[in-house]
């Protein structure tokens, strides 16, 4: 059996943290995760959802974005994620001390508070479920916001008038639109998500250290190499919902139809459109994540 095939939980996100306080330091990771990656993250929808030959590549986005809407054009669409971030990701490390504890209450004879990967990507999976209900309009909103023409040819003033367009345009399920292909990102990647940081962590942990003695430069590595596990195999699912996102009503039935026109007319590669953007966003904005995290942990443990 690997080294690694039972792991003791992190310090955050431990089976004996309160729930009060998984959901809190879950919405500080929130906050410095979205404050550090949007930018790439608008850059990965743009080449996603673009014709071939729109941009050549992250850098280009950014130049012609600087270019026609200045610095703050980077940040366009960053609202909706900043202002539902907190319940996002707070749901999210809620969820996955959650399933952790599924885990536990359908083990009792266990006596050791370890966890099996398997046991861990079960939690790590769990946590996607009633996220995605936050995150699929959220994410809808966002990109519609990304995608739309600038200047003379801008759509939208903001996200309110987002949502106004999309309930005329079709009620809640436009709002919802792509809530399945959301979830089928992100239960897979967030099953490699807390995985790939607990086995990192584990890794750095000095020889008869516990996790609450890593620096703030561990923290981070291992945050970061979580961000790039998730994206490694969530891209595919990632152009496929925000395809559909971002398409005016009817150009597709769903997420399956998505997939046959995309393979059809671009072929398999065009399911890995955004790749670039979006590693280059996971290390720094996990990174920030799991610092927000660990630390507002820590620092609300200090207090109570």
């Amino acid at each position: 059996m690997s080294d690694f095939a039972e792991i003791e939980p992190s310090h955050a996100i431990a089976p004996q943290t309160s729930a009060i306080k998984s959901f809190l330091s879950g919405g500080f990771g929130g906050i410095a995760a979205v404050l550090v990656g949007h930018p790439f993250d608008l850059a990965k929808v743009r080449i996603q959802t673009s014709p071939n030959g729109t941009y050549s590549g992250t850098a280009d986005v950014f130049k012609k974005t600087l270019k026609s809407d200045g610095f703050r054009g980077l940040y366009r669409g960053m609202a909706t994620p900043l202002v539902g971030v907190t319940p996002i990701f707070a749901v999210s490390f809620w969820a996955y001390d959650m399933g952790k504890k599924i885990v536990f209450a359908a083990t009792p004879g266990r006596t050791s508070p370890d966890l099996s990967i398997p046991e861990l990507a079960f939690a790590g999976f769990f946590s996607a479920v009633p996220t995605t209900l936050l995150m699929s309009p959220s994410e809808r909103i966002k990109v519609v916001l990304q995608t739309q023409g600038s200047g003379a040819n801008k759509l939208y003033n903001g996200p309110i008038d987002v949502v106004r367009a999309l309930y005329k345009e079709g009620g809640m399920a436009s709002i919802f639109r792509g809530t399945g292909a959301t979830l089928l990102r992100d239960g897979p990647g967030s099953a490699a998500y807390f995985v790939a940081y607990e086995l990192i962590k584990k890794a750095l942990i000095p020889a008869g250290g516990k996790a609450s003695d890593l620096n703030p430069f561990t923290v981070m590595f291992a945050g970061g190499m979580a961000g790039v596990a998730m994206w490694t195999i969530a891209i595919p699912p990632d152009v496929l919902k925000s395809r559909l996102q971002s398409a005016p009503a009817g150009t597709y039935k769903g997420t399956a139809d998505v997939l046959r026109v995309l393979l059809k007319t671009e072929g398999p590669r065009a399911l890995f459109k955004g790749l670039g953007p979006a590693m280059l966003r996971a290390f720094p904005a996990n990174a920030a994540c799991f610092m927000g995290v660990e630390y507002s942990l820590r620092g609300m443990n200090m207090i109570w």
